[in-house]
């Protein structure tokens, strides 16, 4: 493939990305590694002073001055308890804004993950977990126990004591009885390898900054669950016990769901629960906390004055005061704004790399790729419980999905929407990555459209409309509908519409804004998608691949029959069915082997049935930092399951004055 005038600097971030996989992807001996954590971690503690004023922000430092913040050791933790935060390259400087763009409350993960504090978290390998929220943690012989320690003497934003009792709260009265509209987590039920049987876990106080987790059966993967499904697992009670209607009554709740500007309690104790950093009533345990209306034009984060890390000299973190975040109407205002430097660190795709490069020097910024274990970075997913009964049948067709992609000229999209970055590959795990299986990349990828056309006929869509697009036998047209939220894909999406019609199949772009995607997804309105799968261990973060609830188009309401425990949606039947069993003996599973073994046959029955198309190869992602901005780390892993830009620790960035 022909490269652009870029070549060596592609040359170079290739390189990078494939050594970030690999990295990545290292073999370890998992019984080592688990015999390192099996009966307590601790963090390595390194010796802080944080009681004199230099060890704050002047900002914190005036408000303590004039009497209105106490004095930052009583804000922190007892002083063995802290949490260390490594810095990348150097210790920070006090001061500044990270000044980022976003479309409104309805983008909020983009801050989301940047700002989340998780009880636990990934280490930077990926490979395993280590404690952040947690200060510790120990496990019993046959991982049914988990004693876990929290910092004494944390606060939230607001002063309050984070203890236990908000942990508690947070399962008693929230999670278990899904307050915010989701579901107990998976990570909470073990499986009898035997019977497949799921038992809840037991959750008991111990003492005011200790807790036990107690599962019926084995659970190995327990800690790395949590870290993905549920990394927050606590709670500000204090705050909680204000709006639920289990404490002030259904009349108070609606009352002050009004107040808030929601009409339905239901969506207001979801937005409260599940997506509490964009709202400023509620205290938190990140490092910034809001300070105005998401709603507005502009939002503002400001750092949280109790947060509970500094760095190894004793300097309280964040080292920004700021995160300011400014609403654009369009996508393209953000790539404008980067050149013209109204915006310190943004990420983006690869399709935007060229402008970049080519305005590095001039917008005084610098590109550093994030690798990610992609599967693809353009494609499609089509539903498989799709409502149209015809549709269903269609899209289940394993001939149908070769059609599609057989259909489609790889080179063409990848030379056009990545610059010719990415290679015209079939979506599949990448060399290097766990689930890596040979001759799939190649699955499916050869241009073919007289083949394609051939398949479609086979299938018996040969009945004609007048404008020559195919029908179904009963006589109703054959519409696929891609129904898209991200108007960054518009290129991409024009491309595979000219294909797909040119095979005799009308194609309708249904662009919807992310809020309306999300509700139609858990619909079961939308037919087809280009989100994309993005996994570095499927034992880690099953979601995409494994219909645990309602998360990814591919698999639509098989996710909602697996998450009502079987009372909604559709039932899995053939390989969706097996996967199902297949994540059962993972659950079951005593070792690390075991589960290995299970998450290759999920991975094997991705690569048999392409629910997921790929039209072209993995890409990184360009975080894009101005040069006073540090600290930012260069060889890192994109995932969801790291927390994308949060992997990075951002409360240790700074910007040099």
């Amino acid at each position: 493939m022909k490269r652009n005038r870029l070549f060596l600097v592609l040359l170079v971030i290739m390189a990078i990305i494939v050594a970030g996989c690999t990295n990545n992807a290292e073999e370890k001996n998992p019984d080592q590694s688990k015999e390192s954590t099996k009966t307590e971690q601790k963090e390595e503690k390194v010796e802080v002073e944080v009681t004199e004023q230099s060890k704050e922000s002047p900002m914190l430092e005036s408000l303590v001055s004039a009497g209105t913040l106490p004095p930052l050791a009583e804000r922190m933790p007892v002083q063995e308890d802290i949490k260390i935060e490594e810095v990348v390259d150097e210790i920070g400087q006090y001061g500044g804004d990270w000044k980022m763009p976003w479309m409104g409350p309805g983008d909020k993960w983009g801050v989301g993950q940047s700002t989340e504090e998780a009880l636990f978290r990934f280490n930077k390998e990926g490979d395993k977990v280590e404690p952040n929220v947690a200060k510790s943690y120990e496990v019993n012989e046959d991982s049914t126990e988990f004693t876990i320690h929290l910092r004494e003497g944390m606060k939230w934003s607001d002063g309050v004591p984070f203890t236990v009792d908000d942990v508690l709260f947070y399962w008693e009265h929230m999670l278990t009885k899904e307050t915010f509209g989701k579901k107990i987590y998976d990570a909470y039920y073990s499986v009898d390898p035997v019977t497949g049987d799921k038992a809840l876990a037991e959750v008991k106080k111990v003492d005011d900054y200790t807790f036990t987790v107690t599962h019926k059966y084995p659970s190995v993967q327990f800690l790395e669950r949590v870290a993905i499904d549920n990394k927050w697992f606590f709670a500000p009670a204090h705050f909680h016990k204000t709006i639920l209607p289990e404490f002030v009554g259904d009349d108070k709740t609606l009352e002050i769901t009004k107040q808030w500007g929601y009409e339905d309690p239901k969506v207001f104790l979801v937005e409260t629960g599940y997506y509490d950093w964009i709202h400023k009533e509620i205290p938190t345990l990140r490092a910034w906390v809001p300070t105005t209306d998401a709603n507005g034009d502009q939002f503002i984060m400001e750092r949280n004055p109790y947060f509970w890390k500094t760095d190894a000299d004793g300097k309280q973190l964040p080292y920004m005061d700021r995160i300011v975040i400014t609403k654009i109407q369009d996508p393209s205002q953000k790539l404008l704004g980067t050149l013209a430097g109204d915006y310190n660190l943004v990420t983006f795709d690869s399709k935007d790399f060229t402008v970049l490069k080519e305005n590095e020097k001039k917008g005084d910024f610098r590109i550093i790729p994030w690798t990610q274990p992609s599967w693809s970075s353009y494609g499609v997913q089509l539903n498989q419980t799709t409502e149209d009964p015809n549709l269903r049948k269609l899209f289940q067709d394993i001939r149908f999905r070769e059609a599609l992609s057989i259909g489609v000229d790889r080179v063409e999209i990848t030379e056009i929407v990545t610059n010719g970055i990415a290679e015209p590959i079939q979506a599949s795990v990448q060399q290097g990555v766990i689930g890596y299986q040979e001759g799939w990349a190649e699955q499916w990828t050869e241009f073919d459209p007289d083949r394609a056309n051939q398949i479609l006929d086979e299938i018996g869509l040969t009945k004609r409309d007048k404008n020559n697009f195919r029908m179904f036998e009963d006589g109703s047209d054959v519409t696929l509908d891609i129904v898209e939220s991200n108007a960054d894909n518009a290129t991409f999406l024009e491309l595979l519409k000219k294909y797909y019609e040119d095979m005799g199949l009308k194609t309708n772009i249904k662009m919807v804004d992310q809020g309306a995607q999300f509700d139609l997804k858990y619909a079961n309105k939308v037919p087809m998608h280009t989100e994309n799968i993005s996994v570095a261990n499927v034992a880690f973060r099953p979601d995409a691949l494994v219909p645990l609830r309602v998360i990814t188009p591919w698999f639509g309401h098989y996710g909602l029959h697996a998450s009502s425990g079987g009372t909604e949606g559709v039932k899995p039947e053939g390989d969706v069915a097996l996967i199902m069993e297949y994540w059962d003996k993972i659950k079951g599973s005593k070792t690390t082997d075991e589960i290995n073994e299970y998450s290759n046959e999920i991975v094997k029955l991705h690569m048999k049935n392409q629910w997921v198309i790929g039209y072209a190869g993995p890409t990184p992602v360009l975080v894009t930092a101005s040069n006073s901005v540090h600290n930012v780390p260069s060889d890192m892993v994109w995932a969801d399951e790291y927390r994308s830009l949060g992997h990075g620790h951002p409360s240790q960035f700074f910007i040099k004055q």
